[in-house]
């Protein structure tokens, strides 16, 4: 896990936005979360109200990021049954539904961690999952050309969201 991102959330309070990064960055297109998150945190300057995370795998483990007083926005790859590359937005109770089709770990861990959150009143007061379909998930470090040709839209598609939340970057 990047410490760099990590330590950047430590100060996420009422009014924040945590941006959180999902995935596996050994399977290739499975950490396209992961590098979205990277390249908004390094590519833009984000406001202090805003935090950027590279959550991986860690499921369960970001439950103390679910709080009510932030709003979250999340990175990661859906499938979708689409062209390699479409962009996916979900929000709220759309998020657990499209994750029924489980490429990893994690996914499972996010249903729980958004279960979890609502059993403790701590479900953020908005999450938005922006994600795309995977084309490689096999062993590798680099994305496919498919999500390195789409990830710029994955990025401005977080650019409009984020400003939809009236944060300019």
């Amino acid at each position: 896990m990047d410490r760099e991102l990590l330590g950047q959330v430590t100060t996420v309070n009422e009014g924040r936005i945590l941006v959180l990064g999902l995935g596996n960055i050994l399977f290739q297109d499975e950490g396209l979360g992961v590098r979205a998150a990277e390249q908004l945190r390094d590519n833009f300057i984000l406001p202090e109200t805003v935090s950027c995370m590279d959550g991986g795998t860690l499921g369960l483990d970001l439950l103390s990021y679910f709080t009510a007083d932030i709003r979250m926005l999340i990175f990661d790859a859906v499938r979708t049954g689409h062209a390699p590359g479409t962009l996916v937005r979900l929000e709220g109770n759309e998020i657990p539904a499209a994750l029924a089709q489980k490429m990893s770990m994690h996914q499972l861990g996010l249903q729980d961690l958004m279960a979890a959150s609502i059993l403790r009143g701590t479900l953020p007061q908005k999450v938005v999952l922006l994600g795309m379909q995977p084309d490689t998930i096999d062993w590798g470090t680099e994305l496919s050309p498919a999500i390195t040709q789409a990830m710029p839209a994955l990025i401005q598609s977080a650019i409009k969201e984020l400003s939809d939340w009236g944060v300019a970057l």
